[in-house]
């Protein structure tokens, strides 16, 4: 393999990790994965395009939520690829930093009963898992020597990922409406479970766990007797 490639592959066992390692040793991890990037021409180039135009503070509005009345919030990942790598590279770029403690941050949008290491997992398969796999996925090469992909898989996932590329609009104005309505905890809660796995479903390009968190939805709207909004719906049906 080439020495570029071979760079490229220890990034993602870096990646790979820390997904693994226990939340006390994550801060070494995460340098080792920032060094991985600032030492391979290739990462450096990528998250260099990424970056370029991606307002980070913009986006900690949007996918860092706090809990209205609460200590804890909810975080979730933009839909566009290139956004995801942009926006979890920023974090691991602010948990070296020290500007956000990694604990804090696992308390307040990973909260598992106060368990370090609950929220820790969760925080990795949602957000190191996707930013790991992306990566891989744009290096094709090292993929398909180690897992024997095709190129016909790729294109199609390719093509999964730009038939969702409208949802990010689409889930942000929904929830945006229905946050303007008072539904009580239980039912904001509700909702914001909701448009967590929509979102999820839609990074993921998954059409049939998309569809099934819709149908969940449908039955919400009705319970709190909200009218369908039809553009959502009518998305989901184009898939």
């Amino acid at each position: 393999m080439e020495e570029k490639y071979v760079r490229i592959a220890r990034f993602l066992e870096s990646c790979t990790s820390l997904m693994q390692c226990d939340y006390r040793m994550a801060g070494g991890k995460i340098r080792e994965i920032l060094r991985g990037i600032a030492a391979s021409g290739e990462l450096t180039a990528l998250f260099t395009a990424v970056t370029k135009g991606f307002d980070y503070t913009a986006a900690r509005r949007i996918y860092l939520r706090p809990a209205s009345g609460g200590t804890h919030g909810t975080a979730y990942l933009p839909v566009a690829r290139k956004d995801i790598l942009a926006f979890v590279f920023c974090l691991l770029v602010e948990f070296d930093a020290g500007t956000m403690k990694l604990e804090e941050f696992l308390l307040r949008y990973f909260y598992v009963d106060g368990s370090y290491t609950a929220g820790f997992l969760i925080f990795t398969d949602r957000v190191v898992k996707p930013f790991r796999d992306i990566v891989a996925d744009c290096f094709p090469e090292i993929r398909a020597g180690e897992h024997g992909e095709e190129c016909g898989e790729r294109e199609h996932e390719e093509g999964r990922q730009e038939a969702f590329a409208p949802a990010a609009a689409l889930i942000e104005a929904e929830r945006g409406r229905i946050a303007a309505l008072d539904l009580g905890e239980e039912g904001r809660a509700a909702s914001e479970l909701i448009f967590a796995g929509l979102s999820q479903a839609a990074a993921e390009g998954d059409v049939a766990l998309f569809s099934a968190v819709l149908a969940g939805y449908k039955y919400f709207l009705r319970y709190f007797g909200i009218g369908e909004q039809p553009a959502l719906f009518s998305f989901a049906a184009s898939l």
